[in-house]
């Protein structure tokens, strides 16, 4: 492949990227107008990642176009600044989380999630009241618990179903504080629970508590 074939091809993949770039940048502008402020917290992220891609795409496009070689280095050292944050990236999330695999429970298809087995630079976070009640109000205002009864009309449907992680963990009790279901959304809590598991006290069938402040949903 000649130098002008690889700047063609430099170039118009750059070109390309370009406009994903203004497509992501105009998402976060209307990110940015809604009242929602889950969607609203996500803005700067996405607006950010939107400039960085164009102006690494604008830097090598130019540099194909103009085939400058001042450029072209410039944008190669940024791919490989940005390879080496996702790789250090993927590390150190397989290093926090590495632990948190769930555990498989006799006679359930998904697994339950324990808060403990999370690196202590992850509870911090968590256990921060701050950033959780953030991340808590946009899990409430998801339709992931309050969909289940649309989703398991019997309880043998919903005992069988292999739910998601925030299903498990924040819709539902832990399975070892033994409260019978009722339906896919309600719970006898009048049952005295089986387990010492603080999570038991601190479910309740109200759709704005649930689980919610339960380690297991953490």
């Amino acid at each position: 492949m000649g130098v002008g074939t690889s700047n063609f091809v430099i170039r118009w993949i750059n070109f390309l990227t370009m406009l994903l770039a203004i497509a992501v940048i105009i998402f976060g502008v209307w990110m940015s107008t809604h009242h929602d402020s889950c969607r609203r917290s996500l803005t700067l992220p996405v607006l950010g990642l939107g400039a960085v891609i164009f102006v690494i795409s604008i830097i090598g496009f130019l540099g194909a176009l103009k085939s400058n070689s001042i450029l072209l280095w410039i944008y190669l050292v940024m791919l490989c600044i940005i390879l080496v944050a996702i790789l250090v990236f993927t590390v150190l999330a397989f290093i926090i989380t590495n632990n948190g695999s769930g555990h498989s429970v006799p006679g359930l298809r998904y697994k339950e999630y324990q808060l403990q087995d999370y690196s202590s630079w992850f509870l911090k976070q968590l256990n921060n009241t701050k950033n959780w009640n953030r991340l808590k109000s946009c899990l409430v205002k998801t339709d992931d618990c309050n969909n289940l009864p649309r989703k398991y009309k019997t309880i043998k449907q919903y005992e069988s179903a292999k739910l998601t992680a925030i299903e498990a963990g924040c819709c539902r009790p832990p399975s070892v504080c033994g409260y019978p279901a009722v339906n896919a959304s309600y719970y006898d809590l009048s049952f005295h629970p089986i387990s010492s598991n603080k999570d038991c006290k601190l479910y309740k069938n109200s759709r704005a508590t649930k689980c919610y402040n339960c380690d297991s949903c953490k």
